[in-house]
């Protein structure tokens, strides 16, 4: 699990380079915007980015949380921020992509409002049961037993048409599982009810569920991943586990006001991709659950369109949609 104190020891190599001469950008606190909730992953991460960036660029990055409706809120602040490159936001890819798709509006246009800046990390999704519940300890397995059960399967997730929702029923769907959703407002939620045994699925944020895999009393199946996750060796991943093309693991990113300079976009870029490729600051994310990433402005608006077709279709499956 993420927590402040894995902001400590931020490897040396990472902040290590020359603050840029005085009068240039930045030459005051940036504000860096972020909408969820404070000690929640998104949140630690950003934390770490703002002192790593920091330190490289010699001015202060100052997290501020505008938390609400998926993240809509923030992103609407940061889209009608004044674009001279002191507010930026951390942003989920679920917001600006899959908003769209399941609320009835959203206060931003995601093709006009913004500059991307960078990709930032991938935070995999793990498929977790309990236990004491569902006998499975396959994918395969788990499908078999869903298909008898009466009634399918329960699911949780932290929302209607987060990514974890349309995770969720995309995979009951192609399973041929009958599935209900059960909406949490997040995994803290959702763990408990998955111990008492009223909920029987989740594939969520694999970073809040490795304490309670450890103990034994919920069972990973499989990673939404490409690959297997390097603190967890055991568990496939879900092509490995015999699904294929289901690589849905949620990300986040770097984004300023449109009209906000190339140049200062760039140069951020530059700032991120080189202090990621740190290997010490990777194998630090790593143990706080996230792989970073990295890329050039064009390169992270390219990944989001290429995001939109696969998420349209689950949504369309889910039927996701938010008040």
């Amino acid at each position: 699990m993420i927590t402040r104190r894995s902001l400590l020891a931020v490897p040396p190599l990472a902040l290590a380079a020359p603050a840029l001469a005085q009068g240039t950008w930045p030459n005051r606190p940036v504000r860096v915007l972020v909408g969820f909730p404070p000690g929640g992953s998104l949140d630690v991460l950003t934390r770490l980015a703002c002192e790593v960036l920091g330190q490289r660029l010699g001015q202060t990055f100052v997290v501020e949380t505008r938390s609400g409706a998926s993240g809509n809120i923030a992103a609407e602040a940061l889209a009608r921020a004044t674009p001279d490159g002191y507010t930026l936001g951390t942003v989920s890819m679920h917001t600006v992509v899959i908003n769209p798709m399941v609320f009835p509006s959203v206060p931003f246009d995601m093709s006009k409002d913004f500059q991307w800046i960078s990709a930032m990390w991938d935070m995999p999704n793990v498929m977790a049961v309990p236990s004491q519940y569902v006998p499975a300890r396959t994918v395969q397995e788990f499908i078999a037993w869903g298909r008898e059960r009466p009634g399918g399967v329960s699911y949780g997730s932290a929302g209607v048409g987060t990514s974890i929702h349309l995770s969720g029923a995309y995979f009951l769907a192609r399973a041929g599982i009958p599935g209900v959703h059960v909406p949490f407002r997040g995994a803290a939620q959702t763990i408990p009810a998955m111990l008492s045994g009223d909920v029987q699925l989740a594939i969520d944020n694999l970073a809040s569920y490795v304490g309670v895999v450890g103990e034994g009393r919920m069972r990973a199946l499989a990673v939404t991943m490409g690959q297997r996750w390097p603190t967890m060796p055991d568990v496939p991943t879900m092509a490995e586990a015999g699904v294929d093309n289901f690589n849905v693991s949620p990300w986040h990113l770097w984004a300023g006001p449109a009209g906000m300079p190339r140049e200062i976009a760039e140069r951020l870029s530059n700032e991120i991709r080189t202090a990621w490729a740190d290997p010490a600051l990777q194998q630090r994310v790593i143990g706080m659950g996230a792989i970073l990433t990295g890329s050039t402005p064009a390169e992270l608006g390219a990944r989001l369109e290429r995001e939109k077709p696969r998420w349209a279709e689950m949504v369309r499956i889910s039927g996701a949609q938010a008040g």
